[in-house]
């Protein structure tokens, strides 16, 4: 599976790190031990369904948890028997 997260807290971070909400779903991507690529506007990761699914979920919460008072993920998931690499390699 691949997906595609984009986490919109509300607020964005804090007035000492104006991202941090942002920053601790990142975290919980970087931590998951998926594939992972940050991209300007959202982060793409691969793995196994269910793996996946938990860790989609478990950025969601990390944003509320790190202060965000409320928060939107937009998220495309692609259920296809493909890697990032082979839908990208033709553009780098």
């Amino acid at each position: 599976m691949i997906a595609e997260m984009q986490v919109a807290p509300s607020p964005p971070g804090t007035e000492e790190d104006p991202h941090a909400h942002v920053e601790a779903a990142i975290a919980v991507l970087q931590a998951s031990g998926l594939r992972y690529e940050v991209g300007a506007l959202g982060t793409t990761i691969e793995g196994e369904d269910d793996a996946v699914w938990a860790t989609l979920r478990a950025a969601h919460e990390a944003m509320l948890a790190a202060g965000a008072s409320g928060g939107i993920s937009h998220l495309k998931v692609a259920s296809v028997n493909r890697t990032m690499d082979s839908l990208t390699a033709k553009f780098r």
